[in-house]
């Protein structure tokens, strides 16, 4: 199996249990080996009393594609750390894009950084995030011994 089936493959069963994901109406535009494209529209359901999408919301954006990326390599693989930075605000019925990279990594540890922009373009949130790769694969019947 080539690294790109493999990672669509990894993506697609993450999905299936995905609950958040599935909440937040991401929709996963592209798939690659360390890498992950994501989008969603922001709905009136997820601002705060100030009335601009909650912070948590973004977040939760932008961690989904840092997970699906970092796991496209087949092993289990979890957050340590990470954070974000919001550089301008999200409102409802705005359509987000979450790209997201691995920047360095090495036997266990990967760095991403994953950018989100609405629909015209303007950065609105910037992601670091630190990755775990456990022993574990998401296929072990299927690893070699």
């Amino acid at each position: 199996m080539s690294e790109q089936q493999l990672a669509e493959r990894v993506v697609a069963r993450m999905l299936e249990t995905d609950a958040m994901s599935q909440w937040l109406g991401l929709e996963v535009v592209e798939i690659a080996p360390r890498r992950s494209t994501c989008r969603m529209t922001v709905r009136p359901d997820m601002v705060n009393g100030f009335g601009v999408s909650h912070g948590g919301i973004v977040f939760s954006f932008a961690d989904s594609a840092f997970a699906f990326a970092c796991n496209t390599s087949g092993r289990l693989t979890v957050s340590v750390e990470n954070s974000i930075t919001y550089p301008a605000a999200v409102h409802p019925g705005d359509v987000l894009t979450a790209v997201a990279t691995e920047e360095a990594s090495s036997q266990r540890l990967g760095y991403y950084r994953v950018d989100v922009h609405n629909q015209d373009g303007t950065l609105v949130a910037l992601f670091r995030g630190t990755a775990y790769r456990t022993s574990r694969f998401h296929f072990p019947e299927e690893t070699p011994a």
